[in-house]
């Protein structure tokens, strides 16, 4: 690992001359340093950026048309909007006198060049747009500013407006000042690569540098229209939980990200530090390949659900990082539901097995990620599957290798982590449910279609939900769909993330969202 450090504020030497050279040093106080892994970081640019990292850093740099509050929705750039009865066309109307980080005023015109441009590079998260029907032929038809303050979006065919609306809070539907991106336009690529180390947005930071798997400097938006108390925040790429730990109390650090349980538990009841957390739309789950004869019985689903000790695990495996939660919906997301039907039964667990024709169990190879906290859970679920007679041989591997591999439906029983795409029950209810077609000709190739899995009832009660316009009748299919997925899905739920950050003492403000693209900067004070 590298970490440069030649002072608190350059750019990270190797780590034996980090530990040499540090001192009981003090950020200054209009400087927030923030410890975490940025390494996932791949772009900044809006349109483009789909890990957790670039969506935090964009989140704090741009803003949307809505943003979400709860269950529902409330305007960010825009005021109101105005919805036809056939809900096929929204109209926004944006605030009076909101500005980019440069100066100029934002218009009805870079919200629907934000959009258009979103769907026409057709990168990865592209989808959250295109699944409405646009495309690079129709989106500038139906997707365009009426005057300065007013867009119209057109709906080649109805969706529920809640389902909408939160789609369009996702990072990939964030509002680019258009002059600005274009002037630094190369060979058509709408800005693209410049907005890869760039920003051109109206949120409370501006990007003002960024080194790969070293750091991002965010400056203040000085027209942002209210304070921003913090000038300058530095994201610092420390992989190391000890090292974070070393930075924070030495004062190198102001936040630490990424702490492991057994350092957090140590800072607990230390009054210098304060530990802000929030439940992550993030889960911890173990997928059956349904083409494999032993795992192709509903029986055996369920045996394996009753063998997991998860109290155990999130008790001893990941305590306080990740809690037990069984629905394919976390906790938080509207919809959501807690129920928690499972526990640890041994016997049942072995007659389950007993009536799909196996009494002395199997033997099956369970894949894992290689990195914590999934190779200590995968040896605790080998522990409580062999209990049962299943005799799993684990497969450690970097999480790239394992995801193809899944992709691929090549694997067995597998551990796996999922987090939702965007802030709606769709993103998981048609991951983990629609399904009707196991052929190689299936374009959504969604975890059902990975597992060989098809529930006619699941897939159909997902595509009404997107129909729905009742938001109540909405959430309450996706309650009723997390109940029967609990029963016939060759899927166990185990655990749900806990974020958690902890801030030396003096600083505050620090808002974590469910999602990384709802974690808040603005916030931040330090005195």
């Amino acid at each position: 690992m590298t970490l440069h450090r030649r002072s608190v504020l350059a750019a990270p030497l190797a780590l034996p001359a980090f530990h040499a050279g540090l001192a009981h040093a003090q950020t200054p106080r209009d400087v927030i340093v923030m410890a975490r892994h940025i390494g996932d970081i791949i772009s900044l640019d809006p349109a483009e950026a789909y890990e957790f990292s670039s969506n935090e850093v964009c989140t704090n740099c741009y803003r949307k048309l809505v943003r979400p509050d709860g269950a529902t929705v409330r305007g960010d750039l825009a005021e109101r909007w105005d919805i036809t009865p056939d809900a096929k066309r929204f109209t926004f109307h944006l605030r009076a006198g909101q500005s980019f980080a440069g100066g100029a005023a934002v218009t009805a015109e870079d919200a629907a060049f934000s959009l258009q441009r979103a769907v026409i590079l057709g990168k990865a998260s592209s989808f959250i747009l295109t699944q409405f029907g646009f495309n690079k032929d129709n989106v500038r038809q139906l997707i365009r500013a009426t005057d300065d303050r007013t867009l119209a979006v057109e709906l080649p065919e109805a969706r529920a407006t809640s389902f909408v609306l939160y789609c369009l809070s996702a990072n990939v539907a964030s509002v680019v000042e258009k002059a600005r991106v274009m002037a630094n336009e190369r060979d058509g690529d709408m800005g693209n690569q410049w907005l890869k180390t760039n920003s051109a947005g109206a949120g409370p930071y501006r990007i003002a540098g960024y080194n790969a798997n070293e750091q991002v400097t965010l400056m203040a938006n000085p027209n942002y229209g209210q304070p921003v108390p913090v000038r300058r925040i530095l994201i610092r790429h420390v992989p190391d939980s000890s090292v974070q730990f070393l930075m924070l109390q030495r004062g190198d650090a102001d936040i630490a990200r990424d702490l492991d349980a057994d350092r957090l538990r140590a800072l607990r009841s230390d009054a210098n530090y304060t530990l802000v957390s929030s439940g992550q739309g993030t889960q911890m789950y173990v997928a059956m390949n349904t083409s494999v004869p032993e795992l192709s019985k509903p029986q055996v689903h369920e045996a394996v659900k009753w063998a997991i000790d998860y109290d155990g695990i999130a008790a001893n495996v990941t305590p306080g990082t990740w809690s037990v939660h069984q629905a394919f919906l976390p906790a938080g997301m509207p919809g959501a539901i807690t129920d928690r039907p499972y526990t640890r039964d041994i016997p049942r667990a072995r007659r389950l097995l007993a009536e799909a024709g196996y009494p002395d169990g199997f033997a099956i190879e369970l894949d894992h990620y290689g990195s914590p906290p999934f190779f200590d859970v995968a040896q605790a679920l080998q522990r409580n599957l062999a209990e049962v007679g299943i005799r799993a041989s684990l497969l450690s591997a970097d999480p790239r290798q394992v995801l193809t591999k899944s992709r691929n439906r090549t694997t067995k029983m597998v551990l796996l982590r999922w987090s939702t795409d965007y802030f709606d029950p769709n993103s998981n209810a048609q991951y983990f449910c629609e399904n009707d077609d196991n052929s190689e000709n299936n374009r959504l190739r969604v975890m059902a279609w990975r597992l060989h899995w098809i529930d006619q009832r699941l897939t159909e009660s997902a595509r009404a939900a997107v129909r729905e316009h009742d938001p109540a009748k909405r959430l309450a299919i996706y309650e009723q769909m997390q109940r029967e997925h609990m029963q016939r899905a060759p899927v166990a739920f185990m655990l749900q993330r806990n974020e958690i950050a902890v801030l030396r003492r003096g600083v505050s403000g620090l808002q974590l969202g469910l999602t990384a693209d709802y974690t808040r900067y603005e916030g931040l004070r330090k005195g």
